[in-house]
């Protein structure tokens, strides 16, 4: 377009077409925004650069603090139950013993009997019975304890038999290098020095017993006002129906236990007594009590009551073989009791695993002792209600193999 000098409207015109061309530092502004923009070409088959922007890590940073943060607790509140167990032993046994017999005391509510009433009442009765199998058991015991020196004779007579394997395995230790316990190579008895060690052990306290018995009848009496009080905590409608479920089930789930528990260990005690009765033993009905006392002691009271009848047998009996016939027959009480009864009747109600149940056992019994191994069955099944609730099954299930 040629602007003539003369022509009027050349500024004009002039001055639309400069502002339609941008100048050129915005040109060169516009076209690095667009190259930053737009991804790079580039060439076909060649590698492509490495982005910092890839799949975040499996475990982040968070989870790890969070992961250790939570076993500094647990392991905190371990040692503070082992450091505390003269306090928290009795508090926590009172706790699970009232929870178990407090269908008890409502089923005497029900019956017009006042809830502190029906404490008393309950705990007196629980105690009696307690005191009669006690009776039961350490009358033997002290009978027994007066004619240590004649049974430990009697057990060293009819333990002759393994002087011949004793000597073999003394000739051994000796031909290996290890030294010889045994100058003679005859069986001896073991010393009796932990006799009173362990009876300091199993016994607690008149001071536990007492904290025990006093939180025993004020949990029981007190159940109801403590229930309503743990549910109203909750300002939501649906927790406190959550709360209300659990507290249900775990009052349900331990009475029902307890209950289930106290009638078969009653049966392996007379099926106990029966057997040691038709074989000869002494005192078959301590024995019988014996038998159902460590039946609440998973896996521990059978294997001891085991070798108890094995010992009193072998003593008692003119020979070896006829002594262990009531340990033998016991074993299949309890293979019975444990593989068909117990599985039957409680599996109906709770889905114990077997490794579990061990694993509590083990954790409760080194922690409080057999206090705790009789707590360590009724703690699990607290702790699978919580899990149930608080952590349902909700997500996708893995494919069967």
């Amino acid at each position: 377009m040629r602007v003539l000098p003369n022509d009027p409207a050349a500024p004009n015109n002039l001055a639309k077409t400069l502002a339609k061309e941008p100048p050129a530092k915005d040109a060169a502004k516009n076209a690095a925004k667009n190259a930053a923009n737009s991804p790079a070409k580039t060439p076909a088959g060649a590698p492509l650069p490495d982005s910092k922007a890839e799949l975040p890590p499996v475990i982040r940073r968070a989870e790890v603090v969070a992961f250790a943060l939570v076993a500094l607790l647990v392991i905190c509140v371990v040692a503070v139950l082992y450091a505390a167990k003269a306090f928290f032993l009795p508090i926590v046994s009172a706790f699970v013993v009232g929870t178990m017999l407090s269908p008890a005391a409502g089923f005497l509510e029900r019956r017009r009997i006042p809830r502190p009433v029906s404490a008393v009442l309950i705990v007196a009765s629980v105690g009696a019975g307690v005191a009669f199998m006690v009776g039961l058991i350490s009358s033997p015991l002290m009978e027994w304890s007066t004619r240590l020196p004649e049974l430990g004779s009697q057990l060293k007579d009819k333990l002759h038999v393994f002087d011949r394997p004793l000597a073999l395995w003394h000739e051994l230790q000796a031909m290996v290098g290890m030294p010889d316990a045994g100058s003679n190579g005859a069986f001896a008895l073991p010393k009796f020095d932990w006799v009173e060690p362990a009876v300091g052990f199993l016994s607690p306290t008149f001071t536990e017993f007492l904290l025990f018995i006093a939180t025993l009848i004020l949990f029981i009496a007190s159940w109801r006002d403590l229930r309503r009080a743990l549910v109203m905590t909750f300002g939501d409608h649906a927790a406190r129906l959550r709360m209300l479920r659990i507290l249900n089930e775990i009052e349900a789930n331990l009475g029902g236990y307890l209950l289930t528990v106290t009638m078969i260990n009653f049966g392996v005690g007379v099926a106990t007594g029966i057997t040691c009765a038709v074989t000869g033993m002494p005192n078959a009905a301590g024995l019988g009590a014996l038998a159902a006392t460590l039946n609440f002691f998973p896996i521990i009271g059978p294997v001891a009551m085991f070798v108890i009848l094995a010992v009193v047998g072998v003593i008692t009996a003119s020979t070896i073989g006829i002594g262990l016939i009531a340990a033998l027959l016991f074993v299949g009480i309890t293979f019975v009791e444990g593989h068909f009864v117990t599985p039957t009747i409680i599996g109906r109600r709770l889905e114990l695993n077997a490794l579990a149940v061990f694993m509590a056992l083990a954790f409760w019994t080194w922690l409080w002792g057999p206090m705790g191994g009789f707590l360590s069955s009724p703690l699990l099944i607290v702790a699978l209600v919580l899990k149930g609730h608080l952590m349902p099954e909700d997500s996708p299930q893995l494919p069967a193999d």
